[in-house]
This record gives structure tokens, sequence and C-alpha cells, in this order.
């Protein structure tokens, strides 16, 4: 019975498998490994319900490139706080939500960055608490934060009497990435607009363009609205 890391295969084998219902014993008899092997893999990569192949793969990956090579010597994990809670569980929800967020399009190092910054109770880092916890350099951290502040998922912040500015995640953080979404999508709506006009819309390219741009329209409308009520909801008027 092999013994070895699972390939990308035989994860794709075990994605398809479960969206069928298929148990945890009868995809290990089939791959020849372990029952426990196949239960651990799901489990520490979202579940039967949302275990995915690919995001599978990478978080292994990811974890593969932080393990120590044979014979050197263990390098201790960046320091953070874990209150109390269990280092295993706090270190797998992290890998988790990381390929998680990477698989939304956000580069690997964005994606572990805003990872450090969702799971610190305080919200809030500085480059070299990011540098110490990530075990990278600061140019890769300036890089990652560059990315996200373009994105408007995190702000910088400057505390009274300190020197170091401090990358801040706040509670509206979806509400501002997704009215950046919102506004990028109008500009799109904007272009296919002229560029139906241009090619005629009684053309099979401007018909096409012309209801690319309703589509956009009609849709970013929605998300504006959506984005409003949730922030009604996160701020009440005080009365």
């Amino acid at each position: 019975m092999p013994t070895g890391r699972l390939t990308r295969e035989d994860r794709q084998y075990t994605a398809a498998r479960l969206a069928e219902g298929t148990p945890y014993a009868e995809i290990a008899r089939h791959l020849d490994r372990p029952t426990s092997t196949i239960s651990r893999e799901v489990n520490r990569n979202g579940g039967p319900r949302r275990y995915r192949s690919e995001l599978a793969q990478r978080a292994t990956a990811m974890r593969a490139r932080r393990r120590p090579a044979p014979g050197a010597a263990a390098v201790p994990p960046g320091p953070a706080s874990n209150d109390g809670r269990d280092p295993q569980a706090v270190r797998g929800v992290r890998e988790e939500l990381t390929a998680m967020i990477a698989h939304t399009g956000l580069p690997p190092m964005a994606a572990r960055v805003l990872t450090e910054l969702f799971t610190t109770d305080t919200g809030r880092l500085t480059a070299v608490e990011l540098t110490d916890r990530l075990r990278v350099s600061s140019a890769s951290i300036s890089k990652a934060v560059t990315d996200l502040e373009r994105q408007g998922l995190l702000r910088r912040d400057r505390p009274p009497r300190q020197r170091r500015d401090h990358y801040v995640i706040d509670d509206d953080v979806w509400i501002r990435a997704w009215m950046a979404s919102v506004r990028m999508n109008l500009l799109l709506a904007a272009t296919t607009r002229r560029a139906a006009a241009i090619l005629g819309p009684g053309t099979p390219a401007g018909g096409r363009l012309h209801d690319a741009s309703q589509f956009l329209e009609h849709i970013m409308d929605d998300m504006t609205r959506a984005a409003e009520r949730w922030s009604r909801f996160l701020q009440p008027d005080v009365r």
C-alpha cells in the first residue's frame, strides 16, 4: 500500500467521488491508501462538502515549502498569540483561508498577508511583524501590501508617537473591496457601450457588446444597492 503523499490526480479523483457521495473507505480502496489518509486529507482541506482538489494541492504545496529540509535545523514558527487556541487547528485554518483567498485571484503572498491580518485579533500588523510571522523578505511584504492597498483590502495607519506604519483591515473591508469591483465593472460597461456604438448596434459584434454593457450596468446597480444595505446594517443610525 503506498505511503507517499497524494498526487494531483489522486486529489482530483477524491473530489469527483466526494461530489457523488462516495464513502472515504471506497475512495481509499480505489487509491490503495489507508482510509485515515483520505479522511485526514479531506478534513484538513474544507471537509467533504467544500473539498476542492486544486485548493488542496495548493495548500499542500504551501505546507511543503514551509517544511524544513531533512537534516536542517527546524525553524520555529513566527510569533503569534493563539490565546489558548489549538495551535495546529489555527495553523490549519490559516492555510485553508490562504488557499481560498488565493483562489479568488490574489497573488499568493498577498493572500498570506491578508490571512495574517484576518486571523490577528487586533486586525493590524507592522511590516516587521509580517516579515517575522511569514519568514519572508521586507520586499515581498511591500509588494503584497501594495497589491492589497490597490484593491482596497487594507489601509495604512500610523498611531501617535510611533515611527512605523501599521497595516489595518477594517470591519467594512469587504464593502470597500466590493465597491472597488463595482467601479471597475462600471468602467468596463462604459467601454463596451462605446465600442458597441462604434461597431454599430445592428451588427453581431455591436449587439454583443451592447448586451454586455447593459448586463454590467444592471448587475452593478444591484451590487451597489446590496453594499449600501449592508453598510447600513453595520452602522445603524444613532437615535
